[in-house]
Order: C-alpha cells, then structure tokens, then sequence
C-alpha cells in the first residue's frame, strides 16, 4: 500500500540522534523579517492571536527539551526516539509560525491543538468534525479540516498518521469528486504542512534584518 511504503520511507528520519534534535533543527531556510507578503493561503486569525500562539510554543518547546533530558539520564530509549522526534516536529511547527508572523509564509489553517488519534493498524475511519461523506460539497469539508489537522500536528505519531489518513479518505470519492480544484488544493497544501513537519521539507525560519 501506499501510505505503508511512505510510512518505510521515512522511518529512518524518526530514529535521528537526540543532540541534534536538542540542538535546534538544520533543515531551515532563512526569511528576513519584514511586511506581510502576499501568499496563496490566508489564515483567519490576526498577529496577536498569532504572537500568543508562538509564545506558547515555545513553553512546550522548553518542556520538551527538558523532556528529552530527563529521558537521556534515565536511559528510556525507546521513550527518548519519540521525544526527540517529537521536539523536532514542534520546532518545525514553530519555525512556520515564525514565518507566518514574519512574512506570510507557511501559515497554518488552525493555531490550536486539536484531538486527534487514528489508528493506522485498524479499519476505522479517523475521526473528523466534519461529517465523512464524499459528495462534493462533503468532500471539500472533509478536504479543509485535514488542511487545518495536518498542518497543526505537534508529534510524530499525528504527523505520520495524517499522511494514513489522506491517503485513505482521498480514494473513496467517485472520480469526477477526487478532481475537484478545491478539494485537490487543500490535500496538496495538506501534504505540504506534513513534509515540513516531518523534515522532508525545508522548514523556514526568520532573523531580524533586512
């Protein structure tokens, strides 16, 4: 299948050294800080409920290194790989807000924190807000709210999950549904978010200056 040869893919990305991920992450472009630009995707919130939300971020950020600490001294290992693929995934995440704020780049859809939990094993549909019809109408809801979901993921485990997910609900429309432009754009921009968060993309950041 395709989301399990994907999934084998990457596999290795989530095994990385824990210094490195400590250390802050290496697969970074820098923007300078400026004016809004125009982008093709426009969030509803503003800067301030922007500023909050990095603000935040960065606490968890702080508790997800000393969570990796804390890991290392005891010699959980297995614990250590997902806390440490964990804080690589948040300062992707952070890094986009920080290009967001900064130049309208990578905005997410949602700055909050979803619930989310799909199990990639089991036959179940993951559980949306939206209701999973496949008529076009449904279908681009369902398409808008695995935008906002993808883009959102904090850990690993969601980010890989999402990539299960749209794989699996974007085969069930009919043909003439699957093509919808609008539908279509928002699983691209979708997959987009995930290849960031997973450091299959570079992810941006900013600096003061010009």
């Amino acid at each position: 299948m395709r989301w399990l040869a994907l999934l084998l893919a990457i596999m290795g990305l989530g095994a990385c050294k824990t210094g490195s991920a400590a250390s802050g992450a290496t697969d970074e472009v820098t923007y300078h800080t400026g004016t809004l630009a125009d982008d093709d995707y426009k969030p509803a919130y503003d800067k301030a409920e922007l500023q909050k939300a990095l603000t935040s971020e960065r606490g968890a950020e702080a508790a997800g290194v000393e969570r990796v600490r804390e890991l290392e001294d005891k010699g959980d290992y297995d614990q250590l790989r997902i806390a440490t693929a964990d804080l690589a995934v948040r300062r992707r995440f952070i890094a986009s807000l920080a290009a967001c704020e900064a130049s309208g780049m990578t905005c997410p859809p949602r700055l909050d924190d979803p619930t989310w939990s799909f199990d990639i094993e089991a036959n179940d549909d993951p559980k949306l807000d939206s209701k999973l019809r496949f008529d076009l109408e449904s279908w681009q809801k369902v398409a808008a709210e695995l935008h906002g979901r993808a883009c959102a993921c904090r850990t690993i485990t969601c980010v890989d999950s999402m990539f299960v997910a749209i794989d699996r609900l974007e085969t069930r429309p009919m043909p003439d549904v699957q093509g919808d432009e609008t539908a279509s754009l928002a699983l691209t921009r979708a997959r987009e978010c995930l290849y960031r968060l997973r450091g299959l993309r570079r992810t941006p950041r900013t600096v003061d200056g010009e």
